[in-house]
């Protein structure tokens, strides 16, 4: 839901792949690193909900960065 907030609310997109100019974000456990076990996941520290970032080129990060975090206040996860 986070991922999709961002990309409706332009932060940037979701990808699969993370080369891009702009603003890109995944799931990498379900994506990048899907063919890791769980286990093996888990011993990494990478959680379900956990986001990979690839920051792109941005006018505003501090704008950027209120977005982001008034989208993980709405959801409550901060």
């Amino acid at each position: 839901k986070f991922m999709e907030i961002m990309q409706e609310r332009g932060v940037g997109y979701l990808a699969v792949s993370l080369g891009y100019f702009r603003t890109l974000f995944s799931c990498s456990g379900k994506s990048t690193s899907s063919e890791v076990p769980e286990e093996i996941q888990k011993e990494m520290g990478m959680s379900e909900g956990l986001v990979r970032y690839s920051v792109g080129l941005d006018n505003d990060m501090e704008a950027t960065f209120k977005v982001i975090e008034a989208a993980l206040r709405e959801l409550k996860y901060i």
